[in-house]
């Protein structure tokens, strides 16, 4: 049974060759997109050309073949910049992945700005990569974390958000999609509001970019990361988006080649941004299968993409509502295609290893976000993700593994 949006599932599951493999003797029912995307075959073709034909080192040479990988590698630069609607390709900043990008903000922008009584504001679902970085900064400095609450639906509670914001404020950071709950956050109000206040915004897009147009100059975002993986693209490759102010203020963040200006025994110069804060060997092929990943993506159409997973999961949320015992985690009004839930009895871990057998691939666990699962008084979620390649027959399967392990259970 197909999906009823124009995306032609059928032939876009083409490009997965990974969807074709056996698993389990069974066909692989993949629902784990949240934690990383599949990659289509364009992605891989083109990371395997760069590796087999143009690979060498960036910047640095003056033969032809390091020039053409440099002009592929700022290519994929121009890309991101492209796709997020920054202003110039110097406010894109590679990183090995959205956690990499926070730590960075962190330990520079924060540690200049952040002094002890000074506040940090986070969201109540931030995964932990928006957390324990400005919590160890917090240590260091005497600093403290206020908290923005949610309900029980998983809505930020924002009635009182002025109030939150307060003297001492230094920086907000907020999820524009949650990963355990599926909520699509008003970042674009939450930074307006901050803004007013005079306090800079760091938006995680982790959850965002493969599901949604992201404009970043629209949203007047400070800073704006999410990793490569999350968007069909490889691991070990993030992006940093900030504001040219900031990142001409910060200062490094890593030490060594390719940043500098001059060197010498006394004293060491640095290039502006981006160079500054991408010391050595940049990840090349990584950059180069991102922009490919991007190029994928919008060849589809993102706003296609985003209205493919609506309609799964309202057919994915209405179906599995119909199961005993089976209770919804994440019912804000607006939504992506994330899916959280937990069965009466049974331990998320026993839902993931038993629906593993039956070919289906979830996630179970508590997400990295802890304090979500505290707030919502639950140890664990089993969670299902929907991508362009999945269709109602994935979702079908997916209440036939749940009704399984219910069996199993008892």
């Amino acid at each position: 049974m197909q999906t009823t949006t124009p995306l032609d599932i059928a032939k876009i599951r083409e490009d997965f060759p990974i969807l074709a493999r056996p698993y389990k003797d069974r066909r692989l029912v993949y629902l784990d997109s949240a934690v990383s995307g599949l990659m289509p075959r364009a992605v891989n073709e083109r990371i395997a050309y760069y590796q087999a034909f143009e690979h060498t080192n960036v910047h640095r040479g003056v033969s032809q073949l390091s020039q053409e990988a440099t002009d592929r590698f700022e290519e994929a630069r121009e890309k991101v910049r492209s796709f997020l609607n920054a202003p110039s390709n110097k406010q894109i900043i590679w990183t090995r992945g959205t956690t990499e990008s926070i730590n960075l903000v962190a330990q520079t922008y924060g540690r200049q700005h952040v002094h002890a009584g000074d506040e940090i504001l986070l969201s109540a679902m931030e995964h932990h990569s928006n957390l324990v970085p400005w919590q160890l900064l917090a240590e260091e400095r005497g600093a403290k974390l206020r908290v923005i609450p949610m309900n029980d639906a998983g809505e930020l509670l924002l009635d009182n958000l002025e109030e939150l914001i307060t003297e001492r404020t230094r920086i907000l950071g907020v999820t524009q999609v949650s990963n355990v709950l599926g909520t699509i956050n008003p970042v674009k109000e939450i930074i307006a509001r901050a803004h007013a206040k005079g306090v800079p915004v760091l938006v995680d897009g982790a959850q965002a970019v493969p599901h949604m147009v992201v404009d970043v100059q629209d949203l007047d975002a400070d800073f704006y990361v999410f990793s490569g993986h999350k968007l069909m693209g490889p691991t070990g490759i993030g992006v940093l988006y900030g504001k040219k102010e900031h990142l001409d203020a910060m200062p490094p963040w890593q030490g060594g080649g390719s940043m500098i200006l001059s060197v010498s025994w006394e004293k060491t110069t640095f290039i502006g941004p981006p160079g500054k804060f991408e010391a050595g060997t940049p990840p090349i092929a990584q950059a180069i299968g991102l922009g490919a990943a991007i190029d994928y993506v919008r060849s589809l159409g993102l706003d296609l993409i985003a209205a493919h997973g609506h309609e799964l999961l309202d057919y994915a949320t209405a179906r599995v509502r119909q199961i005993p015992g089976l209770r919804v985690i994440g019912e804000a009004k607006e939504k992506a295609s994330v899916l959280s839930f937990v069965l009466e009895g049974v331990h998320p871990h026993d839902v993931g290893t038993i629906l593993d057998y039956e070919g289906i691939v979830v996630r179970a666990g508590h997400h990295c976000a802890q304090p979500v699962m505290k707030r919502l008084n639950i140890p664990a979620t089993t969670r299902a993700s929907f991508a362009c390649f999945n269709d109602r027959d994935d979702v079908d399967a997916l209440v036939e593994g749940i009704l399984k392990v219910k069996e199993i259970f008892g």
